[in-house]
């Protein structure tokens, strides 16, 4: 195994911890806080994983940007090239998650305005009894 594909897959396995831990504070979490960050590392690993996408082993890496080319330098392009679809879309994705992130936390500073707690199971009237 080469020295490229080792830390590839070394990233890819911590890619993956990394989204099971954030789930883990979705699903599992109290504190609407701590849901909120779980969700942003959530999105945040999986924009990494859609630049992995996108990205070429082969060295050097050239942005696609097309002038007026030869065959030969289309064909070095086309093998060379990064693939710009994954970037556009984390970019739009980090614009995006901005906006919801910032309405979740809207919303959970009113929740605790008006119950003074961010303890989901409180607010919905769940008891540790029940």
């Amino acid at each position: 195994m080469s020295d490229a594909s080792l830390i590839w897959s070394i990233l890819t396995g911590f890619l993956v911890v990394n989204l099971v831990v954030a789930v883990y504070g979705i699903i599992y979490g109290r504190s609407l806080t701590k849901k909120l960050i779980s969700l942003s590392i959530f999105s945040d690993t999986v924009y990494v994983f859609f630049i992995m996408i996108g990205y070429r082993f082969i060295y050097p890496s050239v942005p696609p940007v097309y002038v007026d080319l030869t065959t030969r330098e289309m064909e070095y392009l086309t093998r060379h090239g990064v693939d710009p679809v994954p970037q556009a879309l984390v970019l739009t994705g980090i614009v995006i998650g901005m906006a919801v992130n910032a309405l979740i936390g809207f919303g959970i500073i009113q929740a605790y305005r008006l119950k003074k707690t961010v303890d989901a199971r409180k607010l919905v009237g769940y008891e540790e009894g029940e």
